[in-house]
């Protein structure tokens, strides 16, 4: 077993044939949000491997800001995920709910960039044997308020998916 430093993890000990979750903090445009990095057993995960991780998250906000502009494009289109999530928490809301998580003292305030100016990212799984599904991004109006989050994919080139979807 070899020790391998991640700029992101810290220090990692790799051991082949077993699954492994290593989690960390990181701060991304002032809000703190969990990384998840996920290898099973059957990974080939080394030294390399590790060190794309840490490369490959130096483009998390590029990521972020793609999937923010799919988000807000689906938003204006009926019968999407993002369209559904909004009109479900946006719906019936409190007005303390309104102002703690908008902003705003009046429904007729909550437009869609208000919206998503509240959906923050709060979590990244990053699945380095899924070339396909490497990144998962889950984002949420805020744990005090919803466990339901939006959640989108991107390959490990950073190329998002083009399905969002709604998750609890």
């Amino acid at each position: 077993m070899s020790k391998v430093a991640s700029q992101h993890f810290g220090e990692i000990e790799l051991n082949h044939g077993r699954d492994h979750n290593f989690s960390a903090r990181h701060e991304l445009a002032g809000q703190l949000l969990e990384l998840d990095l996920n290898v099973n057993a059957h990974d080939r995960f080394d030294e390399a491997a590790l060190h794309k991780v840490d490369y490959r998250l130096r483009f998390l906000p590029e990521l972020v800001d793609q999937v923010r502009e799919m988000i807000a494009e689906e938003l204006e289109e009926e019968g999407t995920s993002p369209q559904e999530y909004r009109h479900f928490h946006c719906n019936a809301i409190k007005d303390e709910q309104l102002r703690k998580v908008f902003g705003v003292t009046d429904k007729s305030q909550l437009t869609n960039d208000v919206f998503l100016k509240a959906l923050k990212l709060g979590h990244v799984g990053i699945y380095p044997g899924q070339p396909e599904r490497y990144f998962v991004l889950d984002f949420t109006l805020g744990s005090h308020f919803t466990d339901e989050v939006l959640v989108a994919s991107a390959d490990e080139d950073g190329v998002v998916d083009d399905e969002i979807l709604w998750e609890s």
